[in-house]
């Protein structure tokens, strides 16, 4: 059998920690941001952790 390839998209987007857990970060950051808070903006900008009913996914998705 040929080796499992790692999905392009999901290599870009999620790191894994040291604990084993993935990282990720916030959507709606990119544009449009005159219309959103300083708070929100601030907060969208902190990285955050892949829920855990999504981890299976991503996990087969990086081949882990």
């Amino acid at each position: 059998m040929p080796k499992m390839k790692t999905k392009a998209g999901a290599k870009k987007r999620f790191k894994l920690t040291g604990s084993g857990k993935i990282k990720r970060k916030h959507a709606f950051k990119s544009h449009i941001l005159t219309k959103k808070g300083t708070k929100q903006k601030r907060n969208l900008t902190k990285t955050g952790l892949v829920n855990k009913a999504d981890v299976p996914n991503v996990k087969a998705q990086l081949c882990i």
